[in-house]
């Protein structure tokens, strides 16, 4: 009898403990599940402990009156197009529209400033300076400021200094070389998209497109000039 009255009581005890130990697990399971993702922190040596997602690294002291050391890590993100585009400036968005470019393709500040304090300024034959310039002096201008290279006075002489491009190849500060006249006698510089800037006879310093029939029509080649070439003296013979 008092066997079985002790093999009752291990019995209830056992149960009860089982009953318990279940619970408990239950209620550890939904604490877990409950418990955001990222909420969790790492320790390493030296009580140097890592806040996932939070950029922070902290450094625990080891004394409880000290308070926990933390320090920001700077994350590197790629900006958006969208934070590219706000920051971009007028005449970016000025150009773009002529040009039909992406807003943030234009970068090349110096240029386009260049082309706004000449722009309009009217064609004249053998000209040099503001009162009226033509074309092989404009893009001898331009290459000078914005590129630092020297190139010769007159068209054929930069069409001859200058390795030859195919149109599919052009990049921003080639030069375009076109037949107005006969032989090599029109010369312009190329923004992209097919755009150029040149001092036009009829309109002076513009920007002009080489799908015009006109400019498709008397398209020569495209060139290419990296290094300084000292300038020979002749007189332009040109151009529309």
């Amino acid at each position: 009898m008092k066997n079985l009255f002790i093999s009752l009581i291990a019995t209830t005890l056992c149960s009860a403990t089982a009953v318990n130990v279940h619970a408990q697990t239950n209620v550890n399971l939904e604490k877990i599940n409950q418990k955001p993702v990222n909420s969790f922190s790492l320790k390493f040596i030296d009580n140097i402990e890592i806040v996932p997602g939070s950029g922070q690294v902290s450094v625990e002291t080891g004394n409880n009156s000290t308070p926990t050391k933390t320090a920001t890590v700077a994350k590197e993100e790629a900006p958006s197009s969208a934070q590219i585009i706000e920051n971009c400036e007028s005449w970016q968005f000025k150009y773009a529209m002529m040009l039909d470019m992406e807003v943030e393709k234009l970068t090349n500040k110096k240029l386009y400033s260049f082309i706004d304090s000449w722009w309009a300024t009217r064609y004249r034959y053998g000209g040099t300076s503001r009162s009226g310039i033509d074309c092989s002096a404009f893009t001898g201008n331009l290459i000078s400021e914005v590129y630092g290279i020297a190139l010769p006075r007159t068209a054929r002489e930069q069409y001859g200094v200058s390795e030859k491009i195919f149109r599919d190849d052009l990049q921003e500060g080639d030069l375009v070389f076109f037949n107005t006249r006969g032989g090599v006698s029109h010369v312009g510089i190329y923004l992209g998209n097919n755009y150029f800037v040149h001092s036009s006879v009829h309109d002076g310093v513009t920007i002009s497109s080489l799908n015009d029939a006109y400019y498709n029509s008397k398209f020569i080649t495209g060139g290419r000039v990296t290094n300084t070439v000292l300038p020979p003296t002749v007189t332009e013979e040109e151009e529309k």
